[in-house]
């Protein structure tokens, strides 16, 4: 009988070959357990994600009095309906208004000036989701102030034309 002896340390030119990766069943095995570890991964990596954005601002953090305050004491100064009207429906030297989209007054379906897209009533009397989420009203806000005036409204534009939204009663 014949021994083989291994070498113990290998030196140039003496390395083993290298290993094949898996073929048919063996690679298909491979495949589903590696799927299956990145799928386990990622929903524990998207529930701590949702649960860490999830402690922010969410739907129906807040109501439409909570925000007129909020704005009010941001304006250091009482939201007044009657400004807020004259507000909504005034041209600011655009070419829209508020009312251009969510109509005047505010209590019915509106739709978009350029998108035609359908607005839910902006009035809190006649649609109890609007002014519920405290980041789409900021975020909301921000866009069509920017539309209509060209800048972002100011605390107390924006707690005038609230107090004008809230004071519209079905």
């Amino acid at each position: 009988m014949k021994f083989v002896v291994l070498p113990r340390f290998w030196g140039p030119g003496q390395r083993p070959q290298r290993l094949q990766p898996p073929q048919g069943a063996q690679r298909a095995q491979r495949d589903r357990r590696l799927q299956w570890r990145v799928g386990r991964w990622a929903a524990v990596l998207g529930l701590a994600l949702g649960l860490m954005l999830g402690a922010g601002a969410h739907a129906a953090d807040t109501s439409p009095a909570e925000q007129l305050h909020r704005w009010s004491a941001q304006a250091q100064a009482p939201g007044q309906a009657q400004r807020g009207q004259v507000f909504f429906q005034a041209q600011h030297g655009g070419r829209w208004n508020c009312a251009s989209c969510h109509h005047a007054p505010p209590t019915t379906a509106g739709q978009h000036a350029s998108t035609g897209k359908s607005i839910a009533p902006l009035a809190p009397g006649f649609n109890p989701k609007a002014f519920t989420d405290a980041a789409k009203a900021d975020k909301w806000f921000r866009r069509n102030c920017n539309d209509v005036l060209r800048r972002e409204c100011t605390a107390a534009e924006k707690a005038d034309v609230l107090a004008y939204l809230l004071s519209l009663k079905p």
